[in-house]
């Protein structure tokens, strides 16, 4: 079985939305800074509500933030 793990552009975006913080991105979708960086950072998977309210945050559909990635073991 191929080993997975879910990845994200949430980084990219932030930069991209004039460089919003991972404490305003957290304030708009109601959750810490620390669980932005987490899941940001690949630590973290986030719940599937709050991946949705994420991509909402950005204006894009959920597959252009949160992705596959394949992981060589």
């Amino acid at each position: 079985m191929t080993k997975r793990r879910l990845s994200n552009r949430i980084r990219l975006e932030r930069f991209l939305a004039k460089e919003m913080t991972q404490a305003e991105l957290g304030q708009h979708v109601g959750v810490t800074r620390q669980t932005i960086a987490a899941i940001e950072s690949g630590r973290y998977a986030p719940s599937l509500e709050t991946a949705f309210v994420i991509a909402e945050v950005f204006g894009k559909p959920l597959e252009e933030i949160f992705h596959w990635e394949v992981v060589d073991r």
